[in-house]
């Protein structure tokens, strides 16, 4: 299994932005599957997940209600919506692949993407 995301960029505060990762292997159905982002100095953060199925999710709660992840089992790939952004977003974002974990309880994540660097301007 391998990812790959894309859609990082530099926007205004206030604006949206949405994240992918192409989920290439065949355990696309049955991973689970987060985001987590991390900026130099910073501890990593999980900012959400999903589950195989898509019909549980987690969100961190500083970015509940501006977040959203949702998967597309017919193009294996896991988006990460972002809106309202602040500056305090600033980061750079990590897809990750975990295994069969429908309530979303533990989960190791064994796979990892190289990161999309998202800059938020005041």
């Amino acid at each position: 299994v391998q990812v790959v995301e894309s859609g990082g960029g530099l926007v205004q505060a206030g604006g949206s932005l949405r994240l992918s990762c192409a989920v290439s292997g065949d355990t696309f159905s049955s991973s689970t599957l987060a985001w987590f982002r991390r900026a130099p100095g910073k501890e990593r953060e999980s900012v959400a997940t999903i589950n195989w199925s898509g019909r549980k999710t987690d969100v961190a709660n500083s970015v509940k209600g501006r977040f959203t992840i949702s998967r597309d089992s017919a193009k294996n790939t896991v988006y990460l919506e972002m809106n309202s952004l602040n500056p305090e977003d600033t980061d750079v974002y990590y897809c990750a692949a975990g295994k069969f974990d429908p309530d979303l309880l533990t989960t190791a994540y064994g796979v990892w993407g190289p990161g999309t660097q998202v800059t938020v301007s005041s």
